[in-house]
């Protein structure tokens, strides 16, 4: 068996494993981020073997900024949510994780440019993982990829409403959603 497809069928089956529990409730945010995952997943097991292929070539130097921008993100990103967020298993919502459970709005760090670093991290590996080797098909999974979660996104951001109020109405006004200054 083609050891890209093994690697898809493993990693597919983690993203199975931690998803169950929001699989069956297609309006948390989490059922996307699925979907997202599952794009990740058949992008790296198809570029794996080109990940260091012809280094110092346009796509790939626009590929490792994305993907250094995406560890970034998601350093700074899980950071502050274990310094700041506060999470809690008071908040009761069965579609998080137990990290996911802030009851602290955080608006502070890459909090303050961005609403979603962990979510923007995705996105931007995504892409630098689909640089690593362009072709058309995997070029539409990296643009389902991204539609999924920018899904995932909007989702939580009413989760957000709910549970913050007019607070993250506020934060919304001030920051952006993945790309400071931006979108």
């Amino acid at each position: 068996m083609n050891k890209g497809i093994i690697l898809f069928m493993l990693m597919s089956a983690v993203c199975i494993f931690f998803s169950l529990h929001v699989l069956v409730k297609p309006k948390s945010h989490g059922f996307y981020r699925f979907f997202g995952w599952e794009c990740l997943a058949w992008l790296l097991s198809c570029n794996y073997k080109f990940w260091v292929v012809d280094p110092f070539s346009v796509y790939q130097i626009l590929s490792w900024i994305l993907l250094v921008y995406s560890l970034y993100l998601a350093i700074f990103g899980v950071i502050l949510i274990k310094i700041k967020g506060k999470a809690r298993n008071s908040r009761k919502d069965n579609t998080l994780y137990t990290f996911e459970k802030t009851t602290v709005l955080i608006t502070s760090g890459i909090y303050h440019y961005i609403r979603h670093p962990l979510y923007a991290s995705l996105f931007f590996l995504a892409w630098g993982i689909c640089l690593k080797n362009i072709t058309p098909v995997l070029l539409i999974v990296c643009t389902a990829s991204s539609i999924f979660f920018i899904a995932t996104m909007l989702i939580e951001e009413k989760e957000n409403i709910r549970y913050f109020g007019e607070q993250y109405k506020e934060y919304m006004k001030k920051s952006r959603m993945i790309i400071p200054y931006v979108l």
